[in-house]
C-alpha cells in the first residue's frame, strides 16, 4: 500500500544554507510519526515545505500518492492535512464553540458553510461538539478563546485541527510552554485520537514522544540521521551524542 505521506529528496536552501538536505521519509497511514532533533535541525522547515507554508529548493512532496510538491497552503488543507504551530493560532474573542465551527464548516473547496440551509449549518455546530469533547473542552464551549489557559488554548487549537476531518494531523511542539500537568493531559489527549488520524509530531519532550511515537525521525543539521523504532533510537549512540544526551534537552 503507498505510503500516505512521501518525502523524496526534499531540499531547501536559504542562500547558501541548507536547512532541510534531502530528506527522504515515508509515513504510513495510521502511523504517529515523532520528528526530533537539536534546535536549528529543520524540523519546522520540514513541516513548512509539507504543508506549502515554504516552496522546496529540490525534491518532491507526495500525498496518497498525488505530488503537492509547491502546491500553497489552502490547496494543501485541501488535500487532507491540517497542522497546529508552535504558537497558538485562534481567533481570541470568539468562543471555543464558534473557533470549532468555523473550522468544521471548511468545505472541501477551501469556501466556508456560514450560510444556507438548517442542516448545512447544524453539521458543522455538531461536529464543534464533537471535537470539543475529544478534546476535553464540553465545558468551555462557550467560553472566549482568551479566556482559556495556556494549556487549554493548545488543546483547542489541536481541536480546530482536527475539526477539519484531516488524513494526516501534524503538530509543532504541541506541548510547548506547557506546565507538566498540561503536558500529561495532552499527551492522554492526543494518544486517544483515532488511529484513522494519521499523526506527524514535532516535540522536544521525550517522554511525551516515547509516549505516543510508533516511529521516530532524528534530524541533524537538515538530514536525516536515524529513522527507526522508539527503542532503536533510544539505543543508537549518535542519536544520544547529538541530541538526547545534551544539557539542555535541546
Amino acid at each position: 500500500m503507498t505510503a500516505l505521506l512521501q518525502l523524496d529528496g526534499l531540499t531547501r536552501y536559504f542562500g547558501a544554507l541548507g536547512a532541510v538536505n534531502g530528506v527522504t521519509l515515508a509515513v504510513e497511514r495510521q502511523e504517529r510519526r515523532a520528528i526530533i532533533g537539536p534546535n536549528g535541525a529543520g524540523k519546522t522547515t520540514l513541516f513548512n515545505l509539507v504543508t506549502g507554508h515554504l516552496a522546496p529548493s529540490g525534491g518532491r512532496i507526495l500525498f496518497d500518492g498525488r505530488s503537492i510538491t509547491g502546491l500553497p497552503p489552502h490547496r494543501v488543507a485541501r488535500q487532507g492535512i491540517s497542522r497546529s504551530f508552535q504558537r497558538t493560532n485562534l481567533f481570541p474573542r470568539l468562543t471555543v464553540r464558534e473557533n470549532l465551527r468555523l473550522a468544521a464548516a471548511a468545505d472541501g473547496r477551501g469556501s466556508y458553510r456560514l450560510f444556507g440551509s438548517v442542516a448545512r449549518l447544524a453539521e458543522p455546530l455538531a461536529r464543534a461538539h464533537e471535537v470539543a469533547e475529544a478534546v476535553g473542552l464540553a465545558l468551555r464551549l462557550d467560553d472566549e478563546a482568551a479566556r482559556l489557559s495556556y494549556g487549554e488554548q493548545r488543546q483547542l487549537e489541536v481541536g480546530v485541527a482536527l475539526a477539519t476531518r484531516p488524513q494526516l494531523l501534524m503538530l509543532d511542539e504541541p506541548t510547548a510552554g506547557m506546565s507538566p500537568e498540561e503536558t500529561q493531559r495532552m499527551t492522554r489527549l492526543l494518544a486517544a485520537l483515532p488511529r484513522a488520524v494519521t499523526m506527524l509530531i514535532i516535540e522536544h519532550d521525550m517522554d511525551v514522544v516515547f509516549s505516543l511515537a510508533d516511529r521516530i525521525t532524528v534530524l541533524h543539521y537538515g538530514e536525516v540521521l536515524v529513522d527507526g523504532a522508539p527503542d532503536a533510537v533510544r539505543a543508537d549512540a549518535r542519536v544520544y551524542e547529538v541530541y538526547l544526551g545534551t544539557a539542555d534537552g535541546a
